[in-house]
């Protein structure tokens, strides 16, 4: 049994490191995007919010985008208030007279009517919207001045029906701030590698960009509409069946949204299993094998310390004898590396080098919450803005 679990965690490891090699070769090659200079853009764009119990970050998140350089009659926001018990609506309403409209969700169901308000909130404002392209994002998340500019001189360039665009978590002091920003830049390295090669699909709703068009010819949420989760990546690979080559990465440091840590280990974890809820649900089965290889190498990692504490025997491995705590101790320190290696340039873009020091510390925090919240987001449940979801 030892043995058995020795080669799948070795094959595992092999093909968890050629994934990391292919997706920084990837993520290098996708060019960095400019503007042109003395550009005339035109593109008129509907960016739409959803907002639960956002009044400490609303206020900041609108006057981010208010201050674009992008001309301001070529743009509309639409803030969706999801049954808020707080001031998020009041303060929604103080900035009508920057072209920001409220549109109150209580108006169109009410609470605890549906599994998927986020879904329902977006829907009902593209139907709102004056827009030809929908931009998307959160509530809690700060806007590059240049943000809408350069979003308006990548779509005339190249058109894509969806745009997939960088996200940055902030952090502060504690450790858990951290370590997701660590985590979550490893995701980001990994979506804009993928999609750039459309090796499989993967983005985040803080940060995108679609066509009203391409949202309607996919009738939009319909089918996926019953999934808490998965506004973003679900409807991205509904958009990409039906247009294959119309589907692009972003990479500019000038559209890198900001968005805020969760603040303890419980409202991460349920942040992560929220994510990972939808895992089964993708048509995309490339996702899908990669999310296997990841997921059953970290069981394998939290699995082989026990077996090593069980068992003295040793091992041989091309004649090199070790022993289990050595050969567990290896399969980390070459996890590392190769995760090392991928996320350098990563790091450089976002212009978080520094964060790499405490990458290695992280590690076993990485592989217990993989483990747990991968278990959970399939048999549990989480809490999510005050709502419990199954």
């Amino acid at each position: 049994m030892i043995t058995i679990l020795i080669y799948i965690s070795l094959i595992l490891l092999l093909g968890y490191s050629a994934l990391l090699v292919y997706y920084r070769k990837s993520w290098g090659s996708i060019p960095d995007f400019k503007v042109e200079a003395n550009s005339k853009l035109s593109t008129k764009i509907s960016i739409i919010i959803p907002a639960r119990n956002e009044e400490e970050n609303i206020g900041c998140c609108l006057q981010s985008i208010i201050e674009q350089s992008y001309p301001a009659h070529l743009f509309e926001v639409l803030v969706v208030d999801d049954h808020s018990t707080d001031n998020t609506a009041a303060i929604i309403k103080s900035y009508a007279s920057n072209n920001v409209k409220l549109i109150s969700l209580k108006d169109y169901l009410s609470a605890n009517e549906i599994n998927s308000y986020k879904k329902k909130a977006i829907e009902i404002s593209i139907q709102q919207s004056n827009g030809e392209l929908i931009v998307t994002s959160d509530a809690d998340c700060i806007f590059p001045k240049n943000w809408l500019t350069t979003i308006a001189s990548f779509y005339e360039s190249k058109r894509p029906a969806f745009i997939v665009m960088p996200v940055l978590i902030s952090y502060g002091k504690k450790m858990i701030e951290v370590f997701q920003s660590l985590d979550f830049m490893t995701l980001q390295g990994i979506t804009g590698a993928s999609v750039h090669k459309k090796f499989h699909s993967m983005c985040n709703g803080a940060n995108l960009a679609y066509t009203k068009e391409a949202f309607i010819a996919v009738n939009g949420f319909k089918g996926i509409d019953n999934i808490a989760s998965g506004d973003d990546m679900l409807l991205m690979h509904k958009i990409y069946n039906q247009f294959p080559n119309n589907i692009e990465y972003l990479k500019s440091r000038e559209v890198i949204v900001t968005t805020n840590p969760v603040s303890t280990i419980q409202e991460f974890f349920n942040q992560r299993i929220r994510w990972a809820s939808k895992a089964d649900q993708f048509d995309d089965k490339r996702i899908f094998i990669v999310l296997i290889i990841v997921y059953f190498l970290n069981v394998l990692m939290m699995v082989l310390p026990i077996v090593a504490l069980i068992s003295n025997r040793s091992i041989s491995i091309m004649n090199i004898q070790l022993s289990m705590f050595n050969f567990y101790a290896s399969l980390l320190l070459i996890k590392t590396i190769f995760e090392l290696f991928f996320l350098y340039p990563v790091a450089k873009f976002f212009n978080q080098t520094k964060l790499l020091w405490w990458f290695p510390i992280a590690q076993p925090f990485h592989i217990v919450y993989t483990v747990i919240a991968g278990w959970l987001g399939k048999f549990g449940k989480y809490t999510w803005k005050e709502r419990s979801v199954k």
